[in-house]
């Protein structure tokens, strides 16, 4: 499990240590939790590693709060922002809203209302984590086969419910061409104009992608995996899903749960 990074920037001492104070009597161990006296310190700190939670003044010398966010908008990573300010000005407001901020407190700011906005950014973290793993785990080729499906012609639509209900066992052609009172080889032409995927290339995709589901969200081993996949053996299944993702299932499992949680 990674240790989620909370990054406190404020250039009055007393304000930034009572923040980190508060803080770590609440998260009890459970958060990095890190101090910068000013914008530049603080923007050195998040070129070095990951921050998931940023606290920032909006006035500071040299570089304001409002221009640290606007170099940080190009990061890879963009950390969840609460400003906070001894001056209640509306444009400070409505400027740090436009640049993302989720919460804007003013000082001095409450413990009670400090770590409401903390819990919040951390749900909101904890949320762009996992819509980033999924957008990895869903294939481009199945969402465009499923946007494709609501307008495809009804018996491949039949035939896309039937695949979904019967991956786990044997599914050939003639099978599902059969369920669908059409001629195989007619079916094959239909079903590549309609998914722009050929049936086989649909299976294998379809029955990587459960796979991919079940190894973020269970923890069945690799064999029970491939067997709920409709691979007979987890070699012939290890070695279709390395072909496809370009790593093994245990290192694909290990790589994107250590990341999403």
């Amino acid at each position: 499990m990674n240790t989620k990074t909370i990054l406190i920037v404020d250039d009055e001492p007393r304000s930034r240590e009572g923040i980190k104070k508060t803080l770590e009597n609440w998260s009890n161990g459970q958060y990095q939790i890190l101090l910068a006296a000013n914008a530049e310190a603080a923007i050195d700190t998040m070129k070095k590693q990951k921050i998931n939670i940023l606290i920032t003044d909006i006035r500071m010398p040299r570089i304001t709060g409002i221009m640290m966010l606007k170099t940080m908008k190009n990061q890879e990573h963009q950390p969840v922002v609460i400003v906070i300010s001894a001056y209640s000005e509306f444009e400070y407001a409505q400027e740090a809203l436009r640049l993302g901020v989720i919460n804007y407190l003013l000082k001095p700011i409450s413990k009670k209302k400090l770590i409401e906005a903390v819990e919040d950014a951390i749900t909101i973290d904890k949320n762009r984590e996992r819509a980033n793993i999924i957008s990895k785990v869903v294939d481009d080729k199945l969402i465009d086969a499923t946007v494709t499906n609501e307008s495809a012609r009804e018996p491949i639509q039949k035939a896309l419910q039937y695949i979904d209900k019967h991956l786990k066992e044997d599914l050939n052609q003639r099978e599902v061409a059969d369920h669908v009172f059409l001629n195989p080889s007619y079916f094959s032409v239909l079903f590549k104009e309609e998914i722009h995927l050929t049936f086989s290339e649909y299976i294998t995709r379809r029955r990587i992608q459960h796979a991919k589901n079940l190894l973020m969200s269970t923890k069945l081993s690799i064999a029970d995996i491939a067997e709920e996949s409709g691979y007979k053996t987890p070699k012939y299944f290890i070695k279709i899903f390395k072909e496809l993702e370009g790593i093994t299932p245990s290192a694909y499992r290990k790589t994107n749960v250590e990341r999403a949680f």
